[in-house]
């Protein structure tokens, strides 16, 4: 055997014991650093607040540049969301009581009931991939043998919501401003706290803004702002686990590493959109060990190649994944509508 074949077996040898063990290899950055945790609360709060000050005071002089500062505000809320996220899965802060308090604070910033979503994303973590338990944290997904099931009537609402002008205007105020309000019904008691104690502090925050510059004041800061980092937040979610080669499995075929390793996506982006993002498109290994602070993913996916087996997506390609409507079950594969048709067409004939 050749020296450049048996260093090849040896790193794959090598690859398959690391990923046979890879709570032991990710084990290290599980770990919390609470000055880095503190940086990045404060190089995402702090900027997305101040921005939305300069909003303000830029109101009587242009809304043109009040919308042009919309831009990195949003940027700031999706990392701040993040910080929220984190503090979720108990990753951010050191202490399970320091993880509740600033996701309950920072949570009033992204509009979100802390333990309410915390135990709603937590189910999303528990199905991901899973055809039998779709709908935690995903945009909706139907196959296209059900697609091809459904009244006509269901199929046009399928394609409403799954169309990107619903998905990217609609949907981040549903998302982040209206849908949290909502108390789930026959929620548990922490739950229906959760959203009734938010709302209510909302109400007194939010009033007292309005009541300080207005409510037209208000809404021409906040709603640009939302919507354009609630398009960024959907659109991570869903091509997180929205691309072609995705992972999905019906429940007794269902394996919790392969999930997370072949059904999310690795988003490569570009260093500053990572930054705003939070490392979330390293979602591979946010899957595999959610207790992993997003100020460690890099690292991790760095130093340990059994991760980069995850598939690989650029900013161009996540961008193209909007496309992509429905699992084909014979193919294992995310189509297109059109694709679907020329499918559920050949085999016809």
């Amino acid at each position: 055997m050749g020296t450049t074949s048996l260093a090849h077996a040896v790193s794959e040898v090598q690859v398959e014991d690391q990923e046979s063990n890879w709570r032991q290899a990710l084990a290290p950055y599980a770990q919390p650093d609470i000055r880095r945790s503190l940086t990045c609360l404060v190089t995402s709060v702090v900027p997305y607040l101040a921005l939305m000050v300069a909003m303000w005071l830029l109101l009587p002089v242009s809304y043109a540049l009040v919308l042009l500062l919309a831009i990195p505000a949003s940027g700031f809320l999706v990392r701040t969301f993040i910080v929220f996220h984190d503090c979720s899965h108990g990753s951010f802060m050191p202490t399970k009581r320091g993880n509740t308090w600033v996701g309950v604070l920072v949570g009033l910033i992204v509009f979100s009931p802390f333990h309410s979503w915390r135990h709603e994303h937590a189910m999303h973590h528990a199905s991901s991939g899973d055809l039998d338990r779709r709908g935690r944290g995903d945009v909706d997904t139907w196959t296209v043998a059900e697609y091809r099931s459904k009244p006509w009537l269901s199929r046009l609402g399928y394609r409403l919501l799954r169309s990107p002008m619903v998905m990217f205007t609609l949907g981040p105020i549903w998302a982040l401003a209206l849908e949290p309000r909502i108390v789930p019904i026959g929620a548990r008691p922490r739950i229906r706290r959760s959203h009734l104690y938010t709302d209510l502090a909302l109400v007194v925050i939010v009033g007292a803004i309005v009541l300080l510059i207005g409510w037209k004041a208000y809404l021409l800061i906040q709603i640009p702002t939302i919507v354009l980092g609630g398009a960024t937040g959907v659109w991570l979610f869903y091509v997180q686990h929205q691309f072609e080669d995705v992972y999905w499995e019906r429940s007794e075929e269902w394996n919790y590493i392969d999930a997370a390793l072949a059904g999310s996506s690795y988003l490569k982006l570009p260093k500053v959109l990572q930054f705003f993002t939070g490392n979330i498109g390293l979602h591979h290994i946010h899957h595999l060990l959610a207790r992993i602070p997003n100020y460690n993913l890099q690292r991790a996916h760095d130093e340990n190649e059994f991760l980069h087996r995850a598939p690989t997506i650029s900013l161009w390609q996540g961008l193209c994944a909007v496309r992509l409507k429905l699992y084909d079950e014979d193919t294992r594969r995310m189509v297109t509508f059109a694709q679907a048709r020329a499918g559920l067409g050949a085999r016809a004939t």
